[in-house]
């Protein structure tokens, strides 16, 4: 077997390379939350630590570039586990022959965007390849994160209603009765990286959701009462749901009425025989929350820019083994987690 494209797009295809692949070749080491855990960061000595490396396909896009994405992709998931980024690392490898101008505006996209954050870069590597070893520059970030100062009371609030499995907002913290929100409009990124791509027959005037999202989220935390936080990039909703399932050993149904998606994501899906749920997002989370808490965090997420349009889209069930949608003509489907992304080089 090689290994394909869709090996890096998340999914089942990538799962499997990451359970056979690697995890079976390395040795894991017993942490607060491991490796092999595969949440968005591990936990060591009190530290959250995440890394990720971004080859997103092009390198400016509508509403950002490669920069902004890394930046803000690796802030996201330092924070979903409930902590609070501190500091990040860059590494870059540009091809040669890129131009300065576009390498300083990538450059200085991710000062704004970490100052916008208030999470520094403080440590980096850059290294130049031959013409044609790589495709112009590829990012790899990587965040460290300490706890943070709100989460202990955010699970006392949750642990008013039940007890929770762990002290961080793991993938495996669901139980039944969860509610689960969107904190806004799926697909948008997806779409976004697909138009600004040659050859598919479609206009569209969407830019990507790409941000930082640990100030919406910290506000969410005031509040209380959130057992688990993950942002459904590769792979999408889809993906990201069924993550939860698997980990948590819990059905989950959802409303597809309820999912927030715009309607030109739907316009270009239909077109391109794409499901919404499957394409990769940067700038959103899924959160769930214990039910007596749920419409408090649902307006902390809508006082924010980043979580205005946030909506309650389901809710985790030992009714169902598997991830079902209430559909919108009135049946029910079984949401699959897909092979790869459909829009492969998204990040």
């Amino acid at each position: 077997m090689k290994i394909e494209m869709k090996h890096g797009a998340g999914g089942e295809a990538m799962e499997s390379l990451i359970k056979e692949g690697i995890l079976k070749n390395l040795s894991i080491a017993e942490t607060e939350v491991s490796l092999d855990a595969l949440d968005d960061a591990s936990v060591i000595n009190g530290t959250v630590f995440s890394t990720d490396s971004y080859t997103v396909k092009p390198i400016f896009f509508p509403g950002g570039d490669i920069g902004k994405l890394a930046v803000s992709g690796t802030i996201n998931d330092v924070s979903a586990l409930g902590a609070k980024p501190i500091a990040l690392s860059a590494g870059m490898i540009v091809e040669e022959g890129l131009d300065m101008d576009d390498f300083e505006r990538i450059v200085k996209s991710m000062g704004e965007i970490s100052r916008k954050a208030g999470v520094p870069i403080i440590t980096g590597d850059t290294k130049v390849v031959e013409k044609g070893s790589a495709e112009r520059i590829f990012i790899n970030t990587s965040g460290i994160g300490i706890r943070h100062p709100l989460l202990d009371e955010n699970i006392r609030k949750a642990e008013k209603s039940r007890k929770l499995g762990s002290r961080w907002l793991l993938d495996s913290n669901l139980a039944d009765g969860d509610i689960i929100i969107s904190s806004g409009h799926i697909g948008d990124h997806g779409i976004a990286i697909l138009s600004s791509r040659e050859g598919y027959g479609f206009e569209s005037k969407l830019e990507s959701d790409v941000q930082p999202l640990n100030g919406m989220l910290e506000r969410a935390l005031e509040v209380g009462g959130i057992v688990a936080v993950k942002d459904p990039t590769r792979g999408g909703l889809s993906n990201a749901l069924n993550e939860w399932r698997e980990k948590s050993g819990i059905g989950i149904f959802i409303d597809e009425e309820k999912l927030p998606i715009r309607e030109e994501v739907n316009s270009a899906c239909e077109l391109l025989g794409i499901d919404p749920l499957d394409l990769g997002n940067e700038g959103k989370y899924i959160i769930a929350a214990v039910p007596e808490m749920a419409e408090e965090v649902l307006g902390a997420l809508r006082s924010t820019k980043e979580g205005r349009y946030a909506e309650i889209i389901g809710r985790a069930t030992k009714e169902f083994e598997y991830v079902v949608m209430e559909t919108s003509v009135g049946g029910r489907r079984i949401v699959e987690p897909p092979i790869g992304d459909p829009v492969p080089r998204i990040c």
